[in-house]
Order: C-alpha cells, then sequence, then structure tokens
C-alpha cells in the first residue's frame, strides 16, 4: 500500500476500498472503474445483512450526465430500474388546499432583458404562473412523455447521439443548460443494475461485514478488519455507510453539523405501492403534498408507485405518521409493509478526511422535498474524480473538495428552507412554526430583497448548488407566503413581446399535448422494443 503521509511524493493512488453498497457504494464504484478502468483497483465491501433505505427515487435533470458517462442508454438500464420521466416537482396544498404548482425542468425565457416571471407578474394572463411561463406545467397537467414514441426528444436544443458512440459528459461541462427531464427509478434496481456494471468492469465486490476499522500512527485509515476475509487494505477509502457514517464519523470522528435549526423535518415513513399500468396514468412528476406535519411524497415508477410522509417528530409521532400515509394512498396501501426512517438532516463539517470520502447519506442529506439525494451522491463523485489525490496528498485537493461539497449542501439547505417559510398556509402549529424557525443569516437578507426584485443569479447563493434563480422564482410564485413584486420599469416598458411569447407558450403546449403519448404509451413501447 502507497504510504499517505502529507508532503510524501510515492507515486499514485492504486487501490480505493469502498464502504457500504447500496445506490452511493455502487454509483461510486461504477463511475470510477468507467473514469480510470484498471489503472485503479476498486474494491467495494458491505455487509450482506444490512438493507438500503430503498425508495423510489426522484433525481434532477443532471443525472443524466451520469449515465452518460458511464455510456449507458436510457434503453440499456431504464426497464431494468422500472424507471420513468420526471419533467418537474408538483407541489399540492402548500400555498392553501386544492392549490398546485409546479417546479419544471425548463430554462426561463426573457423578454427585453426581463425574465418572464417578472412580466407574469405585472401582466398575468391567468392565476397559474407555471402554465403561463413553462411549456412542462402543461405537459405534467396531461400526463405526457418528453419524447415522441419514436425516441424524438421535445426540445431539440439538445443533440442527440444518433448511431454514433455515446459521448461521456459531466455536471460541470453543461453547467447553466436545462435538460428537459430527469428521472423516476427504483433504488434497490439501480443499486443491482450497476452493481453488475462494475464487477463486470473489474470492481472485486466483498460482501462481509467490518468489524474494525485499523488506523496507522497518524490516525489515517490504514485497513478494515473484516469478519470472513480478514484485513482488506487501500489508499483511499469511501464511506458510504448512510446515516451511521462508519468511517467518517465513528472512526476518524468528524463532527456532524445538524440543519434541524431551519429544517424541522427528521422521520420519514415510506410504503411501495403496487400500481397497474393499464389503469392507472404514470404522471410525468414528483408530487410533495404539504400535510399537518410535514408532505407526502409520490413517486410513480413501472408497476407501483413509491410514496411516503417525511414529518417531524416533535410535531407528529410514527404511529399516526403511518395512519396518514395509508389514508392518503387508500385501500391500495391496506397490506404492503411500511419502512420508518430516522433522517439525519445537516452535514459532515468535511466529507474528506485524512484518505477517507464520505459520499452519500454519511456525508450529509437536507431531506428530499426537490430529490436531491442522489444529486450529491453525482455531484460527490465527480468532484472525487475531479481532485482525485496523488501520492503526495496534496490537502489543497482536500479542501478543494469539501469546499464544494459544503456549498452544494448549504446551498440545497437555504433552497429548502425557502419552500417553509414561503408557504403560505399557516393553519396549525407545525405550519405556523415555519414562519418563525431560524433562518441563515444571508437567506434572510436575500428574502427581504427578492421582494422588492424576483431572485436572479446575483441574489441566490452564489456557490454551484445545482439551483438556478428560476427555481426560486418557482417557488415564490407557487407558495405564495412571501410578497413579491414586478420591476418598476415595467409599469412603463413595452408589454407586446412579452404578451407574445405568452401567446408562444401557450401554442407550443397545445401543440405538443396533442403530438405527444403519454408516459404510459411510451414506456409501454420502450419495454416491447427490449423485450424483441
Amino acid at each position: 500500500m502507497a504510504q499517505q503521509g502529507q508532503g510524501e511524493t510515492t507515486g499514485r493512488i492504486g487501490k480505493v476500498v469502498i464502504v457500504g453498497g447500496g445506490t452511493a457504494g455502487w454509483m461510486t464504484a461504477s463511475y470510477l472503474v468507467a473514469a480510470f478502468g484498471d489503472r485503479v483497483d476498486v474494491t467495494l465491501v458491505e455487509s450482506g445483512r444490512v438493507g438500503t433505505i430503498g425508495v423510489g427515487e426522484a433525481t434532477f435533470s443532471d443525472i443524466r450526465h451520469f449515465f452518460e458517462f458511464l455510456q449507458l442508454e436510457e434503453k440499456d438500464w431504464m426497464p431494468a430500474c422500472n424507471a420513468t420521466y420526471k419533467l418537474a416537482v408538483r407541489f399540492e396544498n402548500w400555498r392553501e388546499p386544492g392549490h398546485h404548482f409546479y417546479h419544471p425542468f425548463e430554462q426561463l425565457r426573457s423578454v427585453d432583458g426581463f425574465p418572464l416571471t417578472d412580466w407574469w407578474l405585472r401582466h398575468p394572463t391567468t392565476t397559474r404562473f407555471d402554465t403561463d411561463c413553462f411549456v412542462m406545467a402543461s405537459l405534467c397537467d396531461a400526463n405526457r412523455s418528453p419524447r415522441y414514441l419514436d425516441g424524438t426528444l421535445i426540445d431539440q436544443d439538445f443533440v442527440e447521439r444518433g448511431d454514433k458512440p455515446l459521448a461521456r459528459s459531466t455536471i460541470a461541462e453543461f453547467q447553466g443548460a436545462q435538460f428537459p427531464y430527469a428521472y423516476h427509478f427504483e433504488a434497490s434496481l439501480l443499486a443491482e443494475f450497476l452493481r453488475d456494471y462494475a464487477i463486470e468492469r473489474g470492481v472485486r465486490h466483498v460482501v462481509d461485514d467490518v468489524l474494525d476499522v485499523e488506523r496507522d500512527h497518524r490516525g489515517w485509515i490504514e485497513r478494515l478488519r473484516t469478519e470472513e476475509h480478514g484485513a482488506v487494505g487501500g489508499d483511499l477509502f469511501v464511506d458510504c455507510t448512510g446515516f451511521k457514517g462508519l468511517l467518517i464519523n465513528k472512526a476518524l470522528g468528524e463532527p456532524f453539523e445538524s440543519y434541524q435549526d431551519s429544517l424541522p423535518n427528521d422521520s420519514a415513513v415510506a410504503l411501495q405501492v403496487p400500481l397497474d399500468m393499464d389503469r392507472e396514468p404514470l404522471r410525468p412528476c414528483t408530487t410533495a403534498t404539504a400535510q399537518d406535519a410535514g408532505w407526502i411524497w409520490t413517486i410513480p415508477l413501472i408497476s407501483r408507485v413509491g410514496t411516503g410522509y417525511v414529518y417531524a417528530r416533535d410535531y407528529l409521532d410514527p404511529e399516526e405518521a403511518e395512519r396518514t400515509l395509508r389514508e392518503f394512498v387508500g385501500p391500495e396501501a391496506a397490506d404492503v409493509p411500511a419502512n420508518h426512517i430516522r433522517m439525519r438532516i445537516g452535514r459532515t463539517r468535511r466529507s474528506w478526511v485524512n484518505n477517507c470520502v464520505a459520499i452519500g447519506l454519511s456525508s450529509g442529506f437536507v431531506e428530499p422535498l426537490e430529490s436531491t439525494g442522489i444529486f450529491f451522491i453525482h455531484h460527490a463523485i465527480e468532484q472525487l474524480v475531479k481532485f482525485f489525490p496523488g501520492g503526495d496528498w496534496d490537502p489543497s485537493l482536500r479542501t478543494l473538495y469539501n469546499n464544494s461539497v459544503a456549498h452544494v449542501m448549504d446551498g440545497v439547505r437555504e433552497f429548502l428552507v425557502l419552500h417553509y417559510r414561503g408557504a403560505k398556509r399557516a393553519d396549525n402549529q407545525y405550519w405556523r412554526d415555519t414562519k418563525t424557525r431560524e433562518v441563515p443569516e444571508a437567506l434572510a437578507e436575500r428574502m427581504a430583497r427578492w421582494q422588492s426584485k424576483l431572485p436572479d443569479s446575483e441574489t441566490v447563493f452564489p456557490y454551484y448548488h445545482g439551483l438556478p434563480p428560476y427555481s426560486y422564482n418557482c417557488i415564490l410564485l407557487g407558495t405564495g407566503g412571501i410578497p413579491v413584486r414586478p420591476s418598476p420599469a415595467l409599469d412603463i416598458a413595452d408589454e407586446k413581446a412579452a404578451l407574445l411569447e405568452f401567446q408562444a407558450i401557450r401554442d407550443k403546449a397545445r401543440r405538443l399535448v396533442e403530438e405527444l403519448p403519454t408516459q404510459n404509451e411510451y414506456f409501454a413501447a420502450m419495454r416491447a422494443q427490449v423485450r424483441n
């Protein structure tokens, strides 16, 4: 094993040991072997007795870069993971009962230098900012696929590969671009698919329990002691052990910084409910329905729906949360077992300490309201490859990595706090308390500015965190609890071009709703093609 002393140049890092499987572990293993091939030896150690959380997962649209980097096409992995398309997040009852709005994957148009949301505030054509300013909202209402039955993508700004080899891509290469959809998939099935992908390409898989984490005289991890396979040594160790943080928190003692002061939800109960595709429509969106002590997610997959209640135990006990969820789902949930989850909301202070990198829940988690869990994993893996250490273990690379990961999580924290602070509903103590909870000081200043001018690139969280300014516009306009107004300049500006843009959006949405297949039709065709 290479010596890990700081300042010692001993060649390259040759052996990576990943502890923990699941989505985080196998995403990391498959990405590393795709990036480095056999030039880095990758071993994944996971217990055969520790199950994954295994809920249905929703993602950011950036996840397409992960599959492209692995040179996987949708037909290669989507059927195996019961995957569907996600065009938006649909928020129900956050403003008032019966109200909904979408946060779509679609760039916000501008007219004469002002975003269309500003023009909408000045000249609302309907009461729905989302259908007036975005095409995707109408496609979600109509349960449409973002692709035609022949596979053609609706938005040709994104060039498809045709018959050429699939190009590898990363988030960093496409920051600022907005692909028109993300995915829903079954997390446990994706982990199994990526396990087979990684093992086929040379990743060593060790199914065993870790009994001890042995460190050298400097406190760096030297080897794992396993129950049946003895010592497993390496140069770089990746902690994918979930909320327990076996390496980063327990062995290395790196502290965890909680976000609970501003994000109170700390628990969830989840169900996997059977779905008959022939009778039930597949919504092309994740739904987040506000409840008395949190919210319920609904993620439509092929053959089942992943659903769960995210809540705060200070306001609701687990038994009542489960009853509420079952009543929400209806008779289909009667015999479905429930999975109760305690969530650790916040982040490990530094995700890379010495020769250990935490990825996934061991690094941090900021509740699943905007589907950021998989995004955090994907971003962290890309950053690990970007700042992969040499034999001298240059500490600057660790610092750059830690700053990048911390910025992403802190930025998402601000964005999620805005959902609760911005929600107009205040019908019980939980929702009233969301208006008085502590918020990060910088966010408080930003919210004050947004009441005079809608968010733009200069007034949102200043570091990359996956959320563009239009996302903040959607939440402010949709939740309705923070007063906003258009730029005063629009009182005297000529609105003709903006009104034409609103009409163009309506026309495009109407045409696409008529032309596109439903999600049910599209995935029935895809799965039939794969079978043949």
